[in-house]
């Protein structure tokens, strides 16, 4: 673990400092549902300090930033530090402060912000737990977890062909994990699940690998891949295809609600 671990993390830094303007403009992740739902579940005051982990490209902290009093946004690739600054800076975000950070040892105090998010990051990190812990640790008593993540299918076969796709697109994705993999971690570390709500994903095939400037070589592989799986995981994955070409494959996110436990 320790290895693969440290090479996770390198790969991330390689991967999103290359890429890092693309997850400012990504319409994946400048919209969807989950932002409307992040801000809704937040049901926010004016008062709250936030802390967004793993912030990509800013968007939480650009929607969120408007409704607080204070946000951090933090994340392990100066690059994509940048980049969030960019787009904060560009829609007048004044309230925002920016800190680089590991997920998994998060540079605060305990008991530091009323309401942490993480929006499609958690698959990056290679000791869900340590994240988890970390969460809970900066969190004040009455504070708020919100995360929301892309999760794998329950079934062991539609897991792993998942999974493995993920990791040929991007080698820093370490894993998907499944809901009930979910709230098992987070009650673990002493939070309470109060919501969670799945929402279907659709992955257009040449969208999602100019993302993370996949070879021509690894496109065709994994285009292979899906399109000749058994029609079963075919149906699984949502494998869609157009004179024999991919077109797009669907997966899930989750969008969990968490407190500390008293």
């Amino acid at each position: 673990m320790e290895d693969r671990s440290k090479s996770t993390k390198e790969l991330a830094m390689q991967q999103f400092g290359a890429h890092a303007g693309h997850y400012v403009t990504s319409a994946l992740h400048a919209q969807g549902p989950d932002l409307k739902w992040l801000v809704e579940q937040a049901a926010l005051s004016g008062t709250e300090r936030l802390l967004d982990v793993a912030t990509g490209g800013g968007h939480v902290v650009n929607a969120l930033a408007p409704l607080v009093r204070e946000a951090v946004a933090c994340d392990l690739t100066p690059e994509m530090l940048e980049a969030a600054r960019g787009l904060l800076a560009a829609n007048g975000r004044t309230n925002v402060t920016f800190a680089e950070g590991d997920a998994e040892a998060l540079p605060f105090g305990e008991a530091a912000f009323d309401l942490v998010t993480c929006r499609i990051a958690a698959h990056h990190f290679p000791d869900p737990n340590a994240f988890v812990r970390e969460c809970r640790r900066v969190l004040r008593p009455d504070g708020r977890l919100l995360l929301v993540d892309n999760v794998c299918p329950e079934e062991p076969d539609a897991d792993a062909l998942y999974n493995e796709v993920e990791q040929t697109r991007d080698p820093s994705h370490f894993r998907a994990w499944t809901k009930a993999e979910w709230i098992a971690r987070l009650e673990g570390a002493g939070l309470k699940v109060h919501s969670l709500e799945a929402f279907p994903k659709t992955f257009r095939f040449q969208d999602w690998c100019e993302r993370m400037g996949v070879e021509p070589a690894v496109r065709e592989h994994l285009e292979r891949k899906l399109l000749d799986a058994p029609e079963p995981l075919r149906r699984r994955l949502g494998v869609q295809e157009e004179a024999g070409r991919l077109v797009s494959f669907a997966g899930e996110s989750v969008l969990i609600a968490a407190s500390p436990r008293a």
